[in-house]
């Protein structure tokens, strides 16, 4: 087995990883609030995501096939490696993904860990934008398209970032206060329980829509790395396998439930009612099933936060905390530069010890720090038997019951 290949292996696994960590971090997206209202259990909710995100998977793949390409110049525009990263195999570029990935998941465990919905996409997408400037410099990234179509860090990232939560927050209230405009007058008891059945097929809409979008940036990202490797020579389509693998990737992490994120979108922003959260859920899928048919790789993250808030601005009465929402675009703000500095780091590392070492030492350092975190966690877990549990307003904290897993 030759270094390039053991390097390939590396990158691959690695983005599985990132894969997994998306499919939990991001299960809150579809089903918080189906959770929060008591429309579906707890552990129902996520196996029904995770099928559903497995399906989605292979739906489309517009998104895998402009992820890469959209904001690094690692490629040229017929989908193929640049000739000048194709050296000893291919390694110059599988560095640059591998310490991309790296960053991508270390911030997607250290935002899981504080309970943050931060966005998985932006995350990936800091990684590599990261490892690029360290590689390349500063004309390794596409910060803009060449006036033809939005592209570019600033039309694929950048735009979506800002427009997606608005849109999605301005049609969940006006969804919301249309069915609260309806409904006036009806008892309680049918509204809540005829919304939780419409609940349960809009959050399946958003599982669904959040397979089309989010599994297919992993399968761009690991065919680019298969045709910089010479295993893989179409850059048209996508592996099979790829996809097999990718979509059972996400389906097993959204399976597992990121409870703390769930918790934070379900009970931290708004106490939401039946009514909210079909808005909310139907506004999300409606973006996010939009977005990737034109192919924008978009956070599905700030789509569903976008869409609760605006539930809860749509509904009379209701109470939003504004601290908790703050401190969300705050980490919002802050996930493409945190990650592209880890990747940064991480390219510069592996670049440092060179060749398969390199790439060892920055997949190790990976390890460890995922560990690390994980065993932080069992501090305070969370799980599907706490996660609907009382938000603590003084501290805004999720309550922890002993044993419980994350």
């Amino acid at each position: 087995m030759t270094e390039t290949t053991v390097v390939l292996i590396l990158v691959v696994i690695t983005a599985l990883g990132f894969d997994f960590t998306n499919g939990f971090h991001d299960t809150a997206n579809a089903m918080a609030t189906s959770i929060a209202t008591g429309a579906l259990r707890p552990k129902v909710a996520v196996l029904l995501s995770a099928v559903l995100n497995l399906v989605g998977a292979f739906l489309s793949v517009e998104v895998a096939l402009t992820v890469t390409n959209a904001v690094v110049k690692i490629q040229n525009s017929d989908g193929t490696p640049k000739p000048e990263l194709l050296a000893d195999g291919g390694q110059a570029l599988l560095l640059i993904v591998l310490a991309g990935l790296v960053g991508g998941i270390l911030w997607n465990l250290l935002t899981w860990l504080l309970g943050l919905p931060s966005s998985s996409s932006h995350a990936l997408f800091g990684g590599l934008i990261g490892s690029a400037i360290a590689g390349l410099g500063w004309a390794g990234v596409k910060w803009n398209g060449d006036g033809s179509k939005l592209d570019g860090v600033v039309g694929k990232v950048l735009l979506p970032a800002i427009m997606s939560p608005v849109i999605a927050g301005v049609v969940a209230a006006v969804g919301t206060w249309i069915i609260y405009r309806i409904t006036l007058g009806v008892a309680k008891r049918f509204t809540e329980n005829g919304f939780r059945w419409g609940q349960i097929g809009s959050a399946s809409l958003v599982s669904l829509a959040h397979g089309t979008n989010d599994a297919q940036k992993t399968m761009g990202v690991i065919t680019l790395a298969l045709i910089a490797s010479g295993e893989w020579t179409d850059t048209k389509n996508i592996p099979l396998w790829v996809k097999i693998a990718c979509a059972l990737a996400i389906a097993l992490g959204t399976y597992l439930g990121g409870w703390r994120i769930i918790r934070t979108l379900g009970k931290g922003l708004v106490e939401i009612s039946s009514p909210q959260g079909m808005a909310a859920e139907s506004a999300s899928a409606a973006v996010i099933l939009a977005s990737s048919h034109l192919g924008f790789a978009l956070s599905t993250t700030h789509v569903a936060t976008g869409s609760i808030l605006g539930s809860g601005v749509g509904k009379p009465g209701a109470k939003v905390r504004w601290a908790v929402a703050g401190r969300m675009v705050a980490a919002w703000l802050i996930t493409l530069p945190a990650a592209a500095v880890v990747g940064a780091v991480m390219w510069w590392i592996g670049d440092l010890v060179g060749g398969l070492g390199g790439a060892l030492v920055v997949f190790a350092i990976l390890v460890a720090l995922a560990a690390y975190m994980f065993i932080r966690s069992r501090r305070e877990p969370v799980d599907h038997n706490n996660v609907n549990d009382e938000w603590d307003a003084p501290a805004d904290a999720p309550k922890a019951t002993a044993g419980a897993a994350s």
